[in-house]
């Protein structure tokens, strides 16, 4: 997400908040907006992949995704 979507996202809320927004702003502001989560989503993700946990032994154990099926 370049920082020229960042602003404009930031415009336009801005504006929401003041005059309000046209149908083609509203649109465009959801799109900016779930790219923005999208980016985030993808960023977290990339950076849980390469997490490890130290243990106390100074092993290294990888963070792996929980199993629903677990209870904790």
């Amino acid at each position: 997400m370049t920082q020229e979507k960042i602003d404009r996202i930031n415009e336009l809320a801005k504006k929401q908040k003041t005059v309000g927004l046209t149908e083609e702003e509203k649109q465009e502001q959801y799109l900016l907006r779930r790219e923005y989560i999208d980016s985030f989503k993808q960023s977290l993700v990339s950076q849980l992949e390469n997490t490890y946990i130290v243990q106390p032994d100074g092993t290294k154990k990888k963070v792996t995704a929980k199993d629903e099926n677990t209870c904790n």
